[in-house]
């Protein structure tokens, strides 16, 4: 609207001559592209429409994956519903030697992202790819060297690794102390009764003689 007012103070400025309408048709043109200049910059509708379409409604982030491994990928199976469908466009997957990120526009109206960081061993970026099957993504690491992989990234490996020293004890029973006062710290009410009738049973067949000190 703004516009086209404009439009018409011009073409009036363009007919007018004498200097005081001159005058008055010049400051009405200033203060209409002053307004213009400061409104917020608002897209047709189905301009809107259509971006809306593009980017999806919302991002969803990926936690759910299967994996496998060759000699030579590493391979991640994402389950997407209607995947095939999309244009291949829709479907990124950017490479570093040690992550990759995931990225599916519009699926359904949602964009769905995935980001592995600090895999546990380097990748070849060049040899690396991603296929789309029937309701799945499949994201191809080419590893840099023939190897087996034990876990798919550093922080596992750490976490197994931890896990593995809490139990890995040269006494048996120290080991079994150790998971039975886990399950016990973490376990719901339930579980803690079963693990106390469980352990002064235990003491009353050891008092007896029926059974070693490791249970």
């Amino acid at each position: 609207q703004l516009q086209k007012d404009l439009e018409e103070v011009k073409e009036l400025l363009t007919k007018a001559t004498r200097k005081r309408l001159r005058d008055v048709l010049m400051t009405e043109k200033h203060k209409l592209e002053l307004e213009i200049k400061n409104q917020p910059l608002t897209k047709p509708k189905d301009v809107v429409e259509e971006e809306k379409v593009s980017l999806g409604g919302y991002t969803v982030k990926i936690n759910n994956y299967g994996w496998d491994q060759s000699d030579k990928f590493i391979k991640i199976y994402i389950s997407l519903n209607g995947v095939q469908k999309l244009p291949a466009e829709n479907v990124q997957v950017n490479f570093t030697e040690r992550s990759f990120d995931l990225l599916v526009k519009n699926l359904n109206g949602k964009n769905y992202t995935m980001t592995f960081n600090n895999l546990l061993k380097p990748i070849s970026v060049e040899g690396s790819s991603r296929k789309i099957k029937t309701d799945t993504v499949l994201v191809m690491c080419r590893k840099k060297r023939e190897e087996k992989w034990e876990c798919l990234t550093q922080v596992e490996k750490e976490s197994k690794e931890k896990e593995k020293a809490a139990y890995d004890t040269s006494d048996p029973s120290e080991g079994l102390m150790n998971l039975l006062k886990k399950m016990y710290a973490e376990g719901d009410d339930e579980m803690k009764r079963t693990i106390n009738k469980a352990w002064v049973e235990s003491r009353e067949k050891q008092s007896k003689g029926d059974m070693p000190m490791d249970i």
